[in-house]
């Protein structure tokens, strides 16, 4: 059987390279590509992104990769959104307002509150709360801590599909599961241990 390969989705966003090195950490195969052809043939996708709301869905549609992403997720392709990549998955954000995001799950990304003695954006470790049985998360401690960057936070709008909250200002879901579909907010990339095994729980999905 040959090496599996990760699709690590390229529309100019920042932080892909040290996604695609996290997973080279972990002895995974990882191409950074806009090759729609080589998205849909590998074995899981990932949307990783830094950036605007509205920017970021306006390279996604120039590159013409909003398709390819819904036809991803319908052929059950393992995917997963971290921080930006979380959001866009959604139907809207605060941030950009008249955007449409891909809206692969429901609900909506709001702006983190303001609240005396809180910096926004947020940034830092946090721990989680984890849903029991939730994939990316076998194996790791009840409440474990992870690496936060961000002004604006999911709100999705089945309780269900929630795998992790976390507190700051207000209750953030911090990632979700439904079905192949995965995301986080926080860089699983740069949260040490903890997020090396939530990218290894994916890779084991493959």
């Amino acid at each position: 059987m040959g090496k599996k390969q990760i699709a690590i989705i390229d529309y100019d966003a920042g932080n892909l390279k040290s996604v695609q090195k996290a997973f080279a950490f972990l002895g995974e195969e990882a191409v950074i590509t806009r090759d729609k052809k080589e998205i849909l043939q590998a074995d899981g996708v990932v949307l990783p992104g830094v950036g605007a709301f509205g920017d970021a869905m306006e390279k996604l549609r120039h590159y013409e990769l909003v398709d390819t992403i819904h036809q991803s997720v319908a052929q059950n392709q393992p995917f997963l959104g971290i921080c930006l990549g979380l959001q866009l998955l959604f139907e809207e954000s605060e941030e950009s307002k008249g955007v449409s995001g891909l809206s692969v799950l429901e609900g909506k990304v709001l702006r983190i509150p303001d609240k005396e003695g809180l910096k926004i954006p947020h940034i830092g470790w946090n721990s989680l709360k984890v849903t029991p049985d939730a994939k990316l998360f076998r194996g790791l401690p009840e409440n474990p801590y992870v690496y936060f960057v961000h002004s604006y936070y999911l709100q999705a709008k089945h309780e269900e599909e929630v795998a992790a909250t976390t507190e700051y200002s207000t209750l953030i879901h911090a990632s979700v599961e439904r079905e192949n579909v995965f995301a986080c907010q926080f860089h699983p990339e740069k949260s040490g241990d903890a997020g090396m095994t939530i990218l290894k729980n994916f890779a084991s999905l493959l």
